[in-house]
C-alpha cells in the first residue's frame, strides 16, 4: 500500500496547484486511486483490503476507523480543507452520504487498486475503470441536484486528484506468479501503465475535467513491508524497487507534459512525492517527531 499519512505532502501539493494558477476556483474535490486516497469505499465491497478497525483512525474525529488507511485524515482531506471545502472527503459508496455531500467532494478510490485491471483482481477491489463509471453516475446525480448549467461549471472547475500505481508493482507485477512478468519487462509494464493513465485522463477530459493533479509513486522499496522483506538487510530500502518507481515517475512526468500540450484548456500538474518520502527516510530528524522512521514495527 502507498504511504498515506503525511500531512506535509499537502503543503507541496497546494504549492504546485497555486503555481500552476489553477487554484482560483475549486468548488469540489474529485478523487481516484488506491489506499493513499481511499476514504472508505472498501468498507462496502467484499474484500479483505479494509482498514475499518483499530488502530486505524485513532487520530480521526472521535478516534474511530473510517476505512482510511491512516491514523487520521488523508492528504486529500487536507487539500479539500485547504480550499475551504469539506475537512474530510466522503467515500462514494458510503450510504450515509448523499449527492448534497458529494457536490463539494467525492472519493471513488479503492485500496489495493491500480492502473492495471489485474491489480484490482488480486484483492477483489474496485478497478480504475469502475471508478470512472462511478464518476459518470455521480455526474448524472449532480445534474439532477444542481441542474445542467451548474453541473457543467462544477465539473470543469473541480480539482481532480489521481493517486495510484504502487500496487501495480508490489501487489501484482512482482508478486503474482505467471502474471504480468511473463508478458512484459518492467520497462514495458511501465509503458503499459502509462498508456492506461493516458486513456483515463483523456476520458476525464471528455467528461469535462480541466484541473488535475497526477500524483507519482513513492520510493516503494522503502515501504515497511519491502524493507522487512529485503534479502540484504531488514533496515535497508530495496533499491531495485526504488529505481523502478523513479523510472515510472519519469514517464508520468512525460505524460503530463504531453497532455498539457494536447488537451486544450486542461491544466495537469505532477505531484512528486518520491523525494519527500525519501527525505523522511534519509533525514528523519528534519521532520521533528521522526527518530527512526518506518521500522518493521510500523504499519503502512
Amino acid at each position: 500500500m502507498s504511504p498515506n499519512c503525511f500531512p506535509w505532502l499537502l503543503l507541496v501539493q497546494l504549492l504546485l496547484l497555486h503555481s500552476a494558477n489553477i487554484a482560483a476556483k475549486v468548488p469540489a474535490i474529485i478523487i481516484f486511486g488506491d489506499s493513499s486516497v481511499d476514504a472508505g469505499n472498501n468498507n462496502f465491497i467484499p474484500t479483505v483490503a479494509r482498514s475499518n478497525f483499530e488502530p486505524y483512525g485513532r487520530d480521526f474525529n472521535g478516534g474511530q476507523p473510517t476505512g482510511r488507511f491512516c491514523n487520521g485524515r488523508l492528504a486529500t482531506d487536507f487539500i479539500s480543507e485547504g480550499f475551504g471545502l469539506l475537512p474530510a472527503v466522503p467515500a462514494y459508496l458510503d450510504p450515509k452520504y448523499t449527492i448534497k455531500d458529494f457536490a463539494s467532494g467525492v472519493c471513488f478510490a479503492s485500496a489495493g487498486s491500480g492502473y492495471d485491471n489485474a491489480t484490482s483482481d488480486v484483492l477483489s477491489v474496485i478497478p480504475l475503470w469502475r471508478e470512472l463509471e462511478y464518476f459518470k453516475e455521480f455526474q448524472k446525480k449532480l445534474e439532477d441536484y444542481q441542474g445542467k448549467a451548474k453541473t457543467r461549471e462544477t465539473i470543469s472547475e473541480a480539482l481532480y486528484i489521481m493517486s495510484l500505481g504502487t500496487n501495480d508493482f508490489l501487489e501484482n507485477y512482482y508478486t503474482v506468479p505467471g502474471g504480468r512478468r511473463t508478458q512484459y519487462t518492467v520497462d514495458e509494464y511501465q509503458d503499459f501503465l502509462v498508456g492506461i493513465a493516458e486513456g483515463f485522463i483523456r476520458n476525464l477530459y471528455r467528461l469535462g475535467a480541466r484541473k488535475l493533479d497526477l500524483t507519482g509513486i513513492p520510493p516503494m522499496g522503502c515501504l515497511p513491508l519491502e524493507r522487512v522483506a529485503n534479502p540484504t538487510s531488514r533496515e535497508a530500502c530495496n533499491e531495485m524497487y526504488n529505481r523502478v518507481a523513479w523510472n515510472f515517475n519519469g514517464k508520468l512526468k512525460q505524460l503530463v507534459n504531453k497532455l498539457n500540450r494536447e488537451l486544450s484548456g486542461m491544466t495537469i500538474v505532477y505531484g512528486d512525492i518520491y523525494y519527500l518520502f525519501l527525505d523522511v527516510i534519509k533525514k528523519p530528524l528534519t521532520f521533528g517527531e521522526f527518530k527512526k522512521p518506518f521500522t518493521a514495527t510500523h504499519s503502512s
